[in-house]
């Protein structure tokens, strides 16, 4: 009998570093890791020594973070898709690509199946396993963490520790947190408890906002087509600026979300994020947005950004109407380009300045000094026929609504 051959997307955290042994122990199988680099820092030091020592018989780390940046995190920028109207979704946006790497590489490893670390009440199990149907109908799926003995996160350091498998997590710090160049989760431990505020030690990359500096930090973000391309002057590319804008907007105590989300599964759980480069770069290119979109489609991208972000956190990155809602977001971008000054103070963002060849913005429109070219005149008729439809229906409807409130009273 064929020796079952399984591809395991690994980030080297407590579930995974787990699962290649247990599938090891249970499916008496040859495990592959494959983790993608999309960014992170923390969790890929020493992933292949510790994947090894885990029993893979083959490690593969990928550097997927500049198409993850350019292909996947722009994207949803231009999409202005915020996950409940908060969140840039780090993480969701970075499934896709890891499970279209997962699976080319178990194609090409000739793999029996395809496994992943999710848990059974997560979004991540949707999002993985209806990507891999996407793009490897043929291919089976493992999810171990849904239907394995352990009960706890206790359990499986217990389980690393008799094994001598390495992993981070501890009794004492039991947070559980995934991490690329866009954002980081924190989750697990006093988090839990909605009540309890975060303690700063769960945090990565961000200062809190009473600890960051006392005077205002300014950065100028330069957008062509909604895309970020420069920064202070200086064209950047799409890796290198999100890197710096985490550093610079991390220290001022930019980008902490602390969220009870509604989990594609149908529970609400409480989720602590960091995004600094995130939250500034949507609020930058929303603010440019305003200037170059004209109303009507500044108001229906809107709504579409709202289904796109829903699109993503649902795990459908590579459905047919994600592609459907591209070709409506690339037209609207293309006068999304110039400049956007911004003000980090103490965990708080504001705009002071905004440029763009493409503006909207007439001052001679929009003044109220003599080089007012405004025709006032034009007001007056304007407003009888908008609000003609309602002075109609009122007129009519108003010794109706008489005779019923007198009939009502009689009775």
């Amino acid at each position: 009998m064929k020796k079952e051959r399984i591809a395991v997307a690994y980030s080297g955290g407590l579930d995974t570093s787990v699962i290649v042994k247990w599938l090891q122990e249970k499916y008496n199988a040859d495990v592959i890791t494959v983790t993608g680099n999309l960014g992170q820092k923390k969790e890929l030091i020493g992933v292949a020594e510790k994947a090894y020592k885990s029993g893979a018989k083959k490690v593969f780390i990928q550097d997927l973070t500049k198409t993850f940046v350019e292909d996947y995190i722009f994207p949803a920028l231009k999409a202005g898709a915020l996950y409940e109207f908060t969140y840039p979704m780090a993480c969701a946006i970075g499934r896709p690509l890891l499970a279209k790497t997962l699976v080319e590489v178990a194609k090409r490893e000739k793999c029996t199946a395809v496994a992943h670390g999710c848990t059974g009440k997560g979004n991540d199990q949707v999002r993985f396993e209806v990507a891999v149907m996407a793009l490897a109908p043929e291919m089976k799926i493992i999810a171990p963490v849904r239907g394995w003995e352990f009960k706890s996160r206790e359990d499986e350091i217990a389980y690393c520790e008799s094994r001598g498998i390495p992993v981070a997590a501890s009794k004492a710090s039991p947070y559980s947190i995934d991490e690329n160049i866009w954002g980081t989760a924190i989750e697990c431990g006093v988090l839990e408890d909605p009540m309890v505020a975060p303690p700063e030690d769960a945090y990565q990359r961000t200062v809190s906002p009473e600890n960051a500096p006392n005077t205002p930090t300014y950065v100028t973000i330069e957008f062509k087509q909604g895309i970020p391309v420069g920064l202070d002057g200086k064209k950047m590319t799409g890796v290198a600026l999100i890197e710096k804008l985490n550093e610079i907007a991390g220290a001022n105590g930019i980008g902490r979300m602390d969220m009870v989300e509604n989990r594609l599964v149908g529970i609400k759980s409480r989720e602590v994020y960091e995004a600094p480069a995130g939250v500034t770069l949507h609020y930058a290119h929303r603010e440019l947005e305003r200037m170059c979109l004209d109303k009507e489609v500044m108001h229906y991208k809107a709504k579409i950004a709202d289904d796109y972000a829903n699109l993503i956190y649902n795990g459908l990155w590579f459905s047919p109407l994600k592609k459907a809602f591209d070709g409506f977001i690339e037209q609207t971008q293309k006068n999304v380009t110039g400049i956007v000054k911004v003000k980090m103070y103490k965990g708080n963002l504001d705009v002071v300045g905004r440029q763009s060849p493409y503006s909207l913005y007439d001052l001679k429109l929009a003044t109220y000094t003599a080089e007012d070219n405004f025709d006032h005149t034009a007001a007056e008729g304007f407003i009888k026929i908008y609000g003609l439809p309602l002075k109609t229906y009122n007129r009519v409807n108003k010794d109706k609504f008489a005779t019923v409130k007198k009939v009502i009273k009689k009775k």
